[in-house]
């Protein structure tokens, strides 16, 4: 059975993008250091599969940069059709249905790329096993808020707290 993954930044006052959507402050700790042992590098080479909203696909879709999920299967989470996808791509918009197709993988862990409703999503329905929450010590004065406020209420159990460099933290809980 897949596990299923959050790894996701957040500034010290909680936001894990500008209201326009900027991540300028957070791109800034994205060195080769970074992290060490937890690098995004050696996260996504133990990820199997991609799920992301269409929100976050958008993003990514947008930028210049190479689709960067060659390896990986991607799961676009959506009820628009997406045209012209930037890589090779699947899209679903049942989500109770993908969860049971994710739980039934065996080949690899599942990561939820990209913002908290997603991530809620999964939490509230008891499908997100752990999260990997980086805290960059940035203050960013507002935008959008790691989860946002659902009334979802929690108790996951942290398994490691760590000082990964630049007056970053790691925080790893878990949710099972």
């Amino acid at each position: 059975m897949a596990r299923i993954l959050g790894y996701i930044a957040t500034s010290l006052d909680g936001f894990i993008a500008t209201e326009d959507e900027n991540l300028d402050w957070l791109l800034k700790y994205d060195s080769a250091d970074f992290g060490g042992e937890h690098h995004y590098s050696f996260f996504i080479k133990r990820i199997r599969t991609v799920v992301m909203g269409r929100g976050t696909y958008d993003w990514i879709a947008k930028e210049s940069s190479p689709w960067a999920y060659g390896d990986q299967r991607v799961i676009v989470v959506t009820s628009k059709p997406i045209d012209n996808p930037k890589g090779p791509l699947e899209a679903r918009s049942d989500v109770d249905a993908l969860i049971e197709e994710l739980r039934a993988l065996n080949d690899g862990d599942v990561w939820m790329l990209g913002g908290g409703r997603l991530q809620m999503t999964f939490m509230e329905r008891g499908a997100l096993d752990e999260i990997e929450i980086y805290v960059i010590p940035e203050i960013i004065g507002g935008g959008i808020p790691l989860f946002p406020p659902t009334g979802f209420k929690a108790s996951p159990r942290l398994i490691s707290a760590k000082d990964v460099g630049q007056g970053c933290v790691r925080l790893h809980y878990s949710f099972t």
